[in-house]
């Protein structure tokens, strides 16, 4: 289940931000990026130690790096940064201990990096393809 709403939850947000041109700008999905690199250190404040919450910082802070050198150079550092959130939520159990996940946070977190990295390389693909005039609007 969890794997469904996360999934359906970033094809929802994705194609509402589209419909509503708020993904027009390189912020959108570069924030993104960077709240979804943050929630493990908040399971850290809510339930682990002071150790456990210095790991997921570094390991947030990293993802925040990437997302903001995307927001710079390339969205496609971006999508990179979605992507790889979303393996690092598959291992993340065997590469961090921290009490404070839920159970049904990482496939649900997984699930959502995954198809909104998709969906950003879908939407940079179809307009690095459009005609000059339809990138503008």
């Amino acid at each position: 289940m969890a794997l469904i709403a996360g999934s359906t939850l970033a094809l929802v947000v994705g194609v509402f931000a589209t419909l509503l041109r708020l993904d027009r700008e390189r912020a959108f999905y570069t924030t993104v990026a960077m709240v979804v690199g943050t929630y493990y250190i908040l399971f850290a404040a809510m339930g682990a130690s002071a150790g456990t919450l210095v790991e997921e910082s570094a390991v947030g802070i990293a993802f925040i790096a990437t997302a903001a050198v995307g927001f710079r150079r390339s969205m496609w550092l971006v999508v990179a940064a979605l992507a790889g959130h979303g393996a690092l939520d598959s291992v993340h159990g065997h590469v961090i201990a921290n009490p404070g996940v839920p159970p049904w946070w990482p496939p649900f977190c997984m699930a959502y990096d995954f198809a909104a990295a998709a969906y950003l390389a879908a939407l940079l693909t179809i307009r690095a393809n459009a005609p000059p005039a339809a990138r503008a609007s």
